[in-house]
């Protein structure tokens, strides 16, 4: 296959990865202050992605496939807010392990990393044009 196709489908292939880990940092930061609906009910549990390097027998490109999304662990974070519904006998909420600071970190990384993939594909567009191009002049 055409490096410049190779080049196009490894890009691509990380748009497609980038766009579902931004899903995934958007879902943690809207469920980053939803508590149980009941006394002791544990709250929203932070979601993780992994990627994976897949070797594309077509192209002998790498493209970058979803490996895993689950859930964080982390501990859970006790506050006390004794009016709350979801507090337990103590007045003690449990709130998600969603920590924004580094969600927004990942937010950034995230749209960083998106856009280098787009322009990777900017070029490789350009350069087939180019030699389209050269390819006509002849």
């Amino acid at each position: 296959m055409d490096p410049l196709h190779t080049a196009l489908k490894v890009a691509s292939s990380g748009l497609g990865a980038q766009s579902e880990r931004l899903r995934i940092v958007s879902e943690n930061l809207a469920n980053a202050q939803s508590t149980g609906n009941f006394p002791g009910a544990d709250p929203y549990q932070r979601k993780t992605i992994t990627f994976a390097a897949e070797l594309d027998r077509v192209s002998g490109g790498h493209t970058v496939e979803i490996n895993s999304i689950s859930r964080d662990n982390a501990p859970f974070t006790l506050e006390f807010q004794p009016g709350h519904e979801a507090a337990d006998a103590d007045g003690y909420v449990k709130l998600p392990n969603v920590n924004v600071l580094i969600e927004m970190a990942d937010m950034r990384e995230t749209n960083r990393s998106y856009e280098a993939n787009v322009q990777v594909i900017k070029q490789a567009r350009e350069l087939i044009s180019m030699t389209i191009d050269l390819m006509r002049s002849q």
